[in-house]
């Protein structure tokens, strides 16, 4: 089933380093939501360039604080002084502190440039975003602060990583020791309910076929449950393809240091691993990533792919 897109509301599908981004446009007002990754700041900048014609950007809006969400706040900001900031009212005040001991980034081993909030979003807030009214739901699981938008008018929802065509996010609570898999559960039978007809989600393609999308995310969230060290496992794998995204190439021993240097991942290896030495852990997930074909490794380097 195809679906266009109301007037005035544009989608960028951006890959894996970097989030998708929805653009609001009604003639009056302008918005933005999730800004992608640092790296990607620059093709950001021109593509609102290419919709604003010189106009402002009047509002940002981020789903949820992670580094592929939220890398490209402190460029918008700065190309558009006077933009409104709203993110999720959980990591207010530690993002407007900046206190990086509280912040993902410098656990994942990812960069985060500092931006400013203005504006906090709670769940049951109702926003008007250039003409489209968003009720504003919890998504806890992937990021327990996480929010969705969910226009009920079209049936549109904004689903960041809680819902994607092929599953969702890291559950990154259950790798730092708290719960997550039944948080996930609730998000996804909260989107089951609110029954969108079209889901923009924060990687991949737009779904149409909701319920498909869902009988797959359920299907994955059971085999984690049933595993929780197979999650984590995936967790891993997908923070040192991230970082390689990132890096794109990279020596194999500076990207061993990246690693053994990056507490989360230390966290996994002690939470989930330790049957292993961590050198020898990182190089057993590194050959997994090379059989899927997801990097390539010569004598010296490492590559994505």
């Amino acid at each position: 089933m195809t679906y266009q897109l109301p007037s005035g509301m544009y989608f960028l599908e951006r890959g894996w380093l970097s989030s998708n981004t929805i653009f609001l446009d009604n003639g009056y007002e302008t918005v933005l939501v999730d800004t992608g990754y640092v790296t990607h700041a620059p093709f950001l900048l021109s593509y609102l360039s290419d919709h604003l014609n010189n106009r402002p950007l009047d509002i940002l809006v981020n789903t949820h604080l992670h580094s592929d969400h939220c890398g490209g706040n402190q460029a918008v900001q700065s190309h558009c002084p006077e933009v409104k900031t709203y993110i999720p009212y959980g990591p207010f005040e530690v993002i407007s502190e900046w206190n990086t001991e509280k912040l993902s980034f410098d656990a994942t081993g990812q960069i985060c440039p500092r931006f400013i909030p203005t504006h906090h979003l709670f769940p049951g807030d109702e926003c008007v975003w250039a003409g489209f009214e968003w009720e504003v739901h919890a998504s806890p699981g992937h990021d327990h602060d996480a929010l969705l938008f969910f226009n009920r008018q079209y049936r549109i929802l904004i689903s960041a990583d809680a819902l994607w065509a092929n599953g969702f996010g890291i559950v990154f609570p259950e790798i730092m020791a708290d719960t997550g898999f039944s948080e996930v559960s609730d998000t996804l039978n909260l989107i089951k309910d609110l029954d969108p007809a079209i889901v923009l989600p924060g990687h991949g393609p737009i779904i149409t076929n909701v319920s498909l999308a869902l009988d797959i995310a359920f299907a994955r969230l059971n085999h984690f449950v049933q595993s929780p060290v197979l999650h984590a496992a995936h967790a891993a794998k997908v923070l040192l393809k991230f970082k390689l995204l990132e890096l794109q190439s990279v020596r194999l021993t500076d990207f061993e240091q990246w690693a053994l240097s990056t507490p989360l991942l230390n966290d996994i290896h002690h939470m989930f691993f330790t049957s292993d030495p961590i050198s020898s852990w990182l190089n057993k997930l590194l050959h997994e990533l090379v059989l899927k074909k997801a990097v390539v490794v010569d004598k010296t380097h490492i590559h994505s792919v």
